[in-house]
């Protein structure tokens, strides 16, 4: 059991934990660089901020920041069942998606239960179940930085309790195709529960995989994350997402979290958003042209980038990335070098403005020669 200078006793799988990289804050890089003009190319923000309607939501008389807000997300998982298409009881509202990767993880997970998912991961896809004293299998990505989809269906076959997926892959970028989507659902075991990870749906080309709708026919368990912090631009306000196969796993979910776990801004602002689709849309479209060009300036530097349908970039370095990230910081530029093992040479970078992404592309360009 780990223990405390002053003698406390702490939860021996809690205090093991690995540290949940967020990434470095604009004080910090601007102290580093003495600069004011900082580029946040590591949360994969959107750069074009929200919609307008959101900000008219904030300031209009139905934000009462003095009231409570509706502990089970009521109009939001209304709004929510209309857009998507099932039961507002399938539906559980979290304060971002984390929230809900922690609650499933609660929902199913015991000392022992054996839980899958892909590497380079999502850290808290890792550390929820670990917390929880799970046992966790992390797949390798293959040389060409996509699924190993044999190594998958061979681990699956094991009946892990959760298989945390995502899919556009964070922090590599690649979506699974329909064919290979199907290929993972036919893997799927009794008492295997799989959570498909989609924060970054809206990002992926026209006429790629909806996984949700995939799911729906399917017959399996599952659990769909989405949020509204990358493509809504809703970050700050955190409100993600969980639309679960029945209302069972909704409902032990719900369980798991807190009770008034998100804020009334949070639930006026999400309303808002999804009202706006058109807004989205819009800038969806832009950050995937600019997400072409940066992607094929960084092949033109003769790094190698990963396949991307999110708005961010996943690049292997010509040396220590964490070297090359102190040396982009210095000059006001905010990047997230990858530490996993094996991985130590790679970087993702969000998709920015076009000018935070020139800086960028120019920087590498001295930090790696040809």
């Amino acid at each position: 059991m780990s223990a405390s200078p002053n003698g406390l006793t702490f939860n021996p799988h809690v205090a093991a934990l690995p540290p949940y990289n967020a990434g470095t804050n604009v004080a910090i890089a601007r102290a580093a660089s003495g600069r004011e003009d900082i580029a946040r190319l590591a949360s994969n923000e959107n750069p074009e901020g929200c919609s307008p309607k959101v900000m008219q939501a904030l300031a209009s008389a139905a934000f009462e920041p003095w009231r409570y807000a509706d502990p089970a997300c009521t109009a939001l998982r209304g709004a929510l069942a209309a857009r998507l298409g099932v039961d507002a009881a399938h539906i559980v509202v979290g304060n971002g998606s984390e929230e809900m990767i922690a609650a499933v993880s609660r929902a199913l997970l015991v000392q022992g239960s054996q839980v899958l998912t892909v590497v380079p991961s999502f850290g808290l896809h890792e550390i929820e179940p670990l917390a929880l004293g799970a046992r966790v299998t992390k797949l390798p990505m293959t040389a060409d930085c996509g699924f190993d989809l044999p190594a998958l269906e061979r681990a699956m076959a094991s009946a892990p309790r959760i298989v945390f997926l995502s899919s556009p892959w964070n922090p590599v970028g690649p979506a699974l195709s329909a064919a290979d989507l199907q290929r993972v659902l036919r893997a799927v075991q009794p008492g295997s529960l799989l959570v498909l990870d989609e924060a970054y749906f809206e990002y992926a080309d026209p006429g790629s995989v909806d996984g949700l709708e995939a799911l729906k026919s399917s017959g399996l368990p599952y659990v769909v994350l989405r949020t509204f912090s990358k493509a809504y631009g809703l970050a700050g306000l955190r409100v993600g997402y969980a639309v679960c196969s029945d209302p069972e796993i909704a409902r032990v979910m719900a369980s798991a979290k807190t009770p008034f776990n998100v804020n009334a801004a949070a639930q006026l602002a999400a309303i808002a958003a999804l009202e706006d689709e058109a807004w989205m849309r819009a800038s969806v479209e832009r950050l995937r042209t600019e997400r072409k060009r940066v992607a094929a300036a960084l092949g033109a530097l003769g790094l190698r980038v990963a396949d991307s349908q999110t708005n961010f970039l996943f690049f292997e370095c010509r040396s220590d990335s964490a070297e090359q990230a102190a040396a982009l910081l210095g000059q006001g530029i905010i990047v997230k070098a990858w530490r996993e093992a094996g991985y130590e040479r790679f970087m993702r970078a969000t998709i920015g403005s076009s000018q935070d992404n020139d800086r960028l592309l120019a920087a590498l360009a001295v930090l790696n020669p040809v």
